[in-house]
């Protein structure tokens, strides 16, 4: 076998892995949570609103957003991925919604691969995000592969995701940092879509957030602690106690959502955040616009609906979309705009 196809066999097995261990464990954070229920809203009881006109609508670089929510990026390489993704997008196409795909590396690397992320014909109207680990740039890729993902799925946006825990604790991991924020600059600059950086589940900092406004990014995606851990997931791959080990100790690693979403809006006060890592409710997504949130990115709670099909992520997301309405309307809020300025009680 040559070495460009293990290197492909090695990526589909991990995607594989990936979403099989996603599925089937218990991979979400053990003592982080993404802190949203350390705050509270202050109750309107005379809200002086009707609920009906209640408009959770807003706009995401140009696009309009029936609520400000984004089927972060999952899946894409494998077979099962395909109908994954399919699902995503036509759930994303018909509540109005932006979605962005799993890293297309593999699909850059091996074309065969790409139709596992094509779903535009699927989804015709809404924000797509292509996605590629920003490490890459480290290790050859540079702005034409950034282009051809972008191309490959007539997207909107590039995601360019941070993950070096993740890729240090991956035996096959691509763990040369060193000199990044340059070439993600260079892209930034050069790209003629807006380049969203994001972690993969331990936030954003402060330092982080400026140095990635200063490069030129258009959007933060903190992608913080307390939703799916990737620590937990690359300890349920390893192969050796040694590695299991050296995972487990990192399951309580990382910044959580709300404190990020905060440290991000100082860092870079002019760019969007998107709040991922932990969304799990309508409520959640509520709190984290009010704590300085564009939007909020929902993923693993996605996941098993969309094994089964668009319909199951449609009732999913409907439900969080009822209750993001529900909780504006408490707290009077007649849109988003709103919202951002209702008052939340930090708990003690």
């Amino acid at each position: 076998m040559n070495k460009d196809k293990a290197e492909t066999n090695r990526l589909k097995k991990r995607k594989t892995e990936h979403i099989e261990i996603s599925l089937r464990k218990d991979v979400e954070f053990k003592s982080v949570s993404a802190g949203f229920e350390n705050y509270d809203f202050i109750h309107e009881a005379l809200p002086e609103i009707d609920l009906d006109e209640v408009d959770c609508s807003i706009t995401f670089f140009g696009k309009p957003l029936a609520a400000p929510l984004l089927i972060s990026s999952m899946v894409g390489g494998v077979e099962e991925a395909s109908r994954i993704n399919r699902n995503l997008a036509e759930a994303a196409q018909f509540l109005g919604l932006a979605m962005g795909v799993g890293s297309q590396r593999c699909a850059i690397e091996n074309p065969a691969a790409a139709a596992t992320f094509r779903v535009r014909d699927s989804a015709p109207d809404i924000m797509l995000c292509a996605n590629l680990g920003a490490v890459q740039l480290n290790y050859g890729f540079g702005i034409d592969e950034c282009r051809r993902a972008v191309e490959m799925i007539e997207a909107d946006a590039l995601i360019l995701h941070l993950n070096p825990l993740q890729e240090a604790l991956q035996p096959e991991g691509d763990t040369r940092f060193s000199g990044l924020l340059g070439k993600i600059e260079s892209v930034c600059r050069k790209l003629t879509v807006p380049v969203i950086v994001k972690e993969v589940c331990f936030g954003i900092s402060e330092s982080v957030a400026r140095k990635l406004a200063d490069a030129g990014a258009r959007c933060i995606d903190v992608a913080g602690a307390g939703g799916t851990c990737w620590s937990e997931i690359e300890k349920y791959r390893s192969e050796s106690d040694l590695r299991y080990r050296i995972a487990e100790s990192f399951s309580s690693w990382g910044i959580p959502t709300a404190e990020s979403i905060q440290m991000a809006r100082r860092g870079a006060p002019e760019l969007p955040v998107i709040a991922s890592g932990g969304i799990r409710s309508g409520i959640d997504v509520a709190k984290a616009i009010a704590l300085g949130a564009h939007a909020a990115g929902i993923a693993l709670p996605l996941l098993n609906a969309a094994c089964e099909s668009s319909e199951s992520v449609i009732t999913a997301l409907s439900v969080m979309i009822q209750v993001l309405r529900t909780a504006m309307f408490s707290v009077g809020a007649p849109d988003i705009r709103s919202l951002k300025s209702r008052a939340l009680c930090k708990k003690i």
